[in-house]
């Protein structure tokens, strides 16, 4: 592409995702001297972001109605912004966007939205060259990517024999709304992770439930203490991201907790798994001692894997399919940063590989003295 075909607008770094992950790497690339593309494009360093959701929130905004503040897998404070007393019974789809709103009023970060990135190209053969990011809106160059676009917009749906010919209903967990609409009906609830338990919790409720996993699902007994069983957590999910080992879930790390809704679905007989069926018919599931167990609804409450497609234009992708990381560096390409990935997933991991993202990039932009910089 010559220089007369490529986009107008420029910045310096643009962040793709304004979740938990991209507001903390705006937030920190504005404390290190930063400034906003969309203000101020002519300043040295300049950042954009862009947002594919209509309002603030990232995924927040879209989870089913019934979770609430007391059942969500902990939601940790936006940099030097802690978050607002709010009731335990508060819905987690309104209470949680409302937080990154303010907090994205008092920051005046730089986001686009919605505006979908649909690829991330290098603009020539350098290896230190420009970055071209296209969007909905039209494109923008870039030096550097902040890649925050987490996992829920590549929903994890596996695939069985006579999946298609199955008569009754199919969603994903991103779909779910809330049990009443399966009340008096046959559900197959499929799952090991925190999501389909609290599901299975509610759906029992008022249906009849069957819940399948891969395999035996392990309840952890005793807490989970940030400082000693989370830091051997994330040792792990860094030592399997450093050696391209493919991602795995959270709860494979972490193990389930016997929280107040897995409590509840145990005592109410709801948590007895099963094995994973072997196939569906039109009517049901064919189990894997042979048996038939007619359905009416299955629920894939099977997990998400990193929303990455944009990136693909790049070639970072190692033979496991994922991509192989050294901190918040692509391995194959540093101009690229990607946070809320792998070690990151967590919200203190997101938090936290924000802020490292920035510095690393406040280091390689460092601002040289007006006398001395290139014109």
């Amino acid at each position: 592409m010559s220089a007369a075909q490529r986009p107008s607008r420029f910045a310096t770094v643009a962040v793709i995702g304004a979740g938990q992950a991209g507001l903390s790497a705006g937030y920190h690339l504005a404390r290190r001297g930063f400034s906003s593309a969309l203000a101020e494009p002519g300043a040295a360093r300049t950042f954009v972001m862009f947002d594919a959701n209509p309002a603030p929130g990232g995924a927040w905004q879209h989870r089913w109605e019934s979770l609430r503040m007391a059942t969500v897998n902990g939601i940790f404070d936006l940099p030097d912004h802690p978050k607002p007393t709010v009731s335990p019974d508060a819905a987690s789809r309104d209470a949680v966007p409302a937080y990154f709103a303010a907090f994205e009023r008092e920051t005046r970060l730089p986001i686009l939205r919605p505006v979908a990135v649909s690829a991330v190209r290098r603009a020539d053969d350098d290896s230190e060259g420009e970055l071209l990011v296209d969007t909905d809106e039209g494109g923008w160059r870039a030096r550097a990517v902040i890649n925050a676009t987490g996992t829920w917009n590549n929903p994890l749906l596996p695939e069985y024999p006579g999946q298609q010919c199955f008569t009754g209903r199919q969603l994903h967990t991103r779909d779910y709304v809330s049990a009443e609409e399966f009340a008096g009906r046959r559900v197959a609830i499929v799952g090991g992770g925190i999501s389909a338990v609290q599901l299975l919790e509610e759906i029992s409720r008022v249906a009849t439930t069957h819940w399948y996993t891969r395999r035996p699902p392990v309840f952890r007994d005793g807490g989970f203490r940030p400082e000693i069983e989370g830091r051997e957590v994330i040792a792990r999910v860094t030592a399997d991201a450093e050696a391209s080992r493919p991602g795995r879930s959270v709860v494979s790390y972490t193990g389930l907790a016997w929280t107040p809704y897995a409590i509840a679905a145990r005592d109410r007989g709801a948590l007895e798994r099963r094995p994973m069926f072997t196939g569906l018919e039109p009517g049901g599931v064919r189990e894997a001692d042979g048996g038939f167990t007619p359905v009416d609804a299955i629920v894939w409450a099977t997990g998400f894997r990193p929303d990455l497609r944009h990136l693909d234009p790049l070639g970072l992708r190692n033979e496991f399919g994922g991509i192989t990381v050294r901190g918040t560096r692509a391995a194959a390409d540093p101009r690229i940063h990607l946070i809320g990935y792998g070690p990151s997933q967590s919200t203190v991991g997101a938090n936290r590989a924000g802020r490292e993202a920035a510095r690393a990039l406040a280091d390689r932009f460092a601002v040289e003295p007006a006398d001395s910089r290139r014109t």
